[in-house]
């Protein structure tokens, strides 16, 4: 090979690894995660339902899902057995799976139908057996950075979680339906104040994190539906009142996009959910609500720092899942 020709191809092989190297590099600004919850509700009728879904999940390739609580109805008993079992089906996920604890696992337990459990115990039994250490579930592993591990003053809430992806930073956090345990009896409402100060503590961490860090966007997961009445925010027995003002206050002070995914109201909605301090909507600041109950469907979500909006999203539909009109 003579010295021209030698040239020529170092010359090309510098241009592909320089094209693969931005090629890669814009491949890593960009991913999709997949978000569910709310489901197998009706058992055992929607168990096969669920595995349905769980295999179109993992046919997608995600990289990572996030179930935001719910796991049954609340008429059907908080046994061991069926966290045994949930435990199970999350572990079918091929990717990484994170899960936010709901209220129909424990704070509703206490229901004849349910099993007339303690709350207070199915929590526990919750903490001990599905986050006894810093791994997400799944075939494949996410470690994650706990709460109780950074905050030791919060050592309980082993089940309040960050990860990052990308420029992206990614929260989970242990908010159910029932007002969020407020209001029920002196136990409940110690738990209640206990659990919110962690909770509103760990949003202050994420956002001061992504502000040091420069993180393109900070996307919160729980299980309630703040949003379910506008009383929620205002209301002095109201258990989310101080996580909303939390979110708006941070919220409105930085240009970061922030996404608050949750279930609880089993009906797909995307918008813009909260209002600043000028009763303006906070223009960075999205909501995804995902389906659930009889629909047991899911969604995809892409995420793109190269763009100034930096979510997208796709409901993955399983047809078998769809009710037939008869």
């Amino acid at each position: 090979m003579d010295s021209q020709a030698k040239k020529y191809l170092l010359e090309s092989s510098l241009f592909l690894a320089l094209f693969f190297a931005i090629l890669s590099s814009g491949f890593a600004q960009s991913f999709k995660f997949i978000a569910l919850g709310d489901m197998p509700y009706s058992q055992p009728q929607d168990f096969p339902r669920f595995e349905r879904l769980i295999k179109t999940i993992n046919m997608t390739n995600p990289t990572f899902s996030i179930f935001v609580g719910d796991t049954k109805s609340s008429d059907t008993p908080c046994s061991n057995e069926h966290v045994n079992k949930m435990t199970g089906y999350f572990n079918d996920f091929q990717m990484p799976l994170i899960y936010s604890i709901g209220d129909n696992e424990w704070t509703d337990c206490h229901l004849a139908l349910a099993g007339a459990y303690n709350p207070l115990e199915r929590l526990s039994h919750i903490r001990t057996t599905q986050f006894s250490d810093d791994r997400s579930f799944g075939k494949t592993r996410l470690t994650l950075i706990r709460q109780a591990d950074l905050m030791t003053q919060f050592a309980t809430y082993v089940e309040n979680s960050l990860w990052v992806k990308g420029q992206f930073l990614f929260v989970s956090l242990h908010i159910p339906w029932s007002n969020n345990n407020l209001g029920c009896d002196q136990e409940s409402d110690k738990e209640y104040a206990l659990r919110n100060t962690a909770n509103l503590a760990w949003i202050q961490y994420a956002f001061e994190l992504a502000k040091a860090k420069q993180y393109a966007g900070i996307i919160f997961a729980f299980q309630a539906d703040p949003f379910y009445s506008p009383e929620l925010a205002t209301s002095p027995s109201s258990g989310y009142r101080d996580t909303l003002n939390q979110f708006r206050k941070l919220s409105e002070n930085v240009s970061t996009p922030v996404l608050l995914i949750h279930g609880d109201s089993h009906r797909l909605k995307i918008d813009q959910p909260l209002k600043g301090s000028n009763q303006k909507t906070l223009e960075t600041v999205y909501r995804l609500q995902v389906m659930g109950a009889d629909q047991v469907q899911a969604i995809e979500i892409s995420v793109d720092s190269d763009q100034l909006s930096p979510f997208s999203f796709r409901p993955i539909l399983v047809p078998e899942n769809i009710p037939q009109v008869k």
